[in-house]
């Protein structure tokens, strides 16, 4: 099977290379990037299993970004990551078409676990 190919969209730079190092070792196909609007024409020239998306960030907000991803890639599956735990916000991720809304700092294992749950049965 092929390596899942991944997008990640977080405005904090440190994140986001600590991310994709830590999904690349563990065999995932990943791009960085920390800007939503950014991702969203990245999306246009390329195709992804999954994209972690974290919900605030300047310019354009995460839940904008999934709305938007999943207009270009139907199926597209979209984990939402807030440092901003209150369930309204997993509410708001879920009616925006994401699969899954993780608390920050996220656990690596966790999230490659979702993200496999995500493409195998989402």
């Amino acid at each position: 099977m092929d390596p899942l190919r991944v997008l990640v969209v977080d405005d904090e730079p440190e994140f986001v290379s600590a991310i994709v190092e830590r999904l690349e070792i563990r065999g995932f196909t990943t791009t960085g990037l920390t800007d939503g609007n950014e991702a969203v024409e990245k999306a246009r020239q390329a195709h992804y299993d999954v994209a972690i998306i974290d919900l605030k960030m300047p310019g354009i907000s995460g839940l904008d970004v999934i709305r938007q991803l999943q207009q270009q890639q139907p199926g597209l599956k979209c984990i939402l990551l807030t440092g901003h735990g209150a369930a309204e916000n997993e509410i708001k991720g879920r009616e925006c078409g994401a699969y899954a809304c993780l608390m920050k700092p996220i656990d690596i294992n966790i999230l490659a676990e979702t993200m496999q749950d995500a493409v195998e049965n989402g």
